[in-house]
Parts: structure tokens; sequence; C-alpha cells
């Protein structure tokens, strides 16, 4: 495990090697999960003073995949993410609280127009040197979000009560980096 203190520098996300997840409840008894297969992010950390640290993140909608075609296509629709009208959604870090290996950053959330101010809680997972001498680090992330918070309401009454799709969503991030030099 390494400390904050030695990750000092601007990390670019690693699209190949991290996973940009997430989960709901479907018909209140099961969690569907599905990630986002197209985006980019970086972050500038300062080990010394991670309160100084920053994060940015687009994630490019349409990449929804959550190993269902007809599902992803209800997503991509108006009644959820509308993507024709909103294809991105980012986040923007406006802070870092604590000194590792465990930290919140909370940041700027925009999703469908809407912009709020969530927590996302890290873990440092480590750094490392790869084959081709670039320093890599890792990060394991979640947070939650209620759907209704960014005007995402569709949804289906069950008979038995409840509804079809959970209002909050489990956002789950296993992030690798490489730092530019």
């Amino acid at each position: 495990m390494t400390d904050l203190a030695s990750t000092d520098g601007t990390w670019t996300i690693d699209p190949t090697h991290t996973t940009i997840g997430f989960s709901a409840r479907h018909a209140m008894v099961a969690k569907v999960r599905g990630r986002f297969e197209d985006f980019a992010g970086n972050f500038l950390l300062d080990g010394a003073n991670p309160s100084a640290s920053s994060a940015h993140l687009t994630v490019e909608l349409a990449s929804i995949d959550t190993k269902n075609a007809d599902r992803d296509a209800h997503l991509k629709s108006a009644e959820f993410f509308d993507v024709e009208n909103f294809p991105t959604m980012t986040f923007t870090s406006t802070s870092v609280e604590g000194s590792g290996p465990k930290f919140t950053v909370h940041g700027d959330l925009f999703v469908h127009g809407v912009t709020k101010n969530i927590p996302v809680e890290f873990e440092l997972v480590g750094v490392s040197t790869d084959p081709w001498g670039g320093t890599r680090i890792g990060f394991e992330g979640h947070a939650e979000i209620s759907r209704k918070d960014f005007g995402l309401t569709w949804n289906v009454a069950l008979e038995t009560g409840g509804v079809l799709v959970s209002d909050t969503i489990k956002i789950e991030l296993d992030v690798e980096a490489v730092k530019e030099v």
C-alpha cells in the first residue's frame, strides 16, 4: 500500500484498465449492473496537501452497457438519459478531504442537465511501475445518488408494491491512471 504523499503529479485515466460501473434494483428484488465504455479523465494529486488535488471525468452516456440491448436503448432514450440532448455526464471535483489511503472527493456531477455536488469515497490501492517504465496508480471508489435528483424519474409501479427501477443508484469505480511526464 502506498500513501498519498508519494503520488504527486498529473495522472490520466487509462480507460482500458478502468471500470465506471453502477447498479440499481430491478423490481425491488434484484440488482442490475452496468458500465460505461467510453470516458476520459485526469486528476492532479498533491500528496503533501491532498485538499489541493483535483479531478475531472467525462462519460459518453451512449456508451452504456448493461448486457441487454433493449434496456440500453431505453436508458439512452428521452425517458432516461436522453443522450440526444444530453450526450455526456461529467464530474468535476470541488474539494478533497482526508490524507489517505482513504479519502473523499466532493464534486459536481452533471447528468441530464442537472448539476449536484456529491461525495465519492475513494481508497488508494497502490502505485506501480509498468513493464514500459510508466508509473500507474489505482483507486477504488463508490458513491450513491438519487435518480430523482437529476430529473430521471421514469418508473412503473408494481402490483405488489414498490417500483420497477430503484431511485438509488450505486456507483462503483475501479480507476487505473498513468502518470504524465
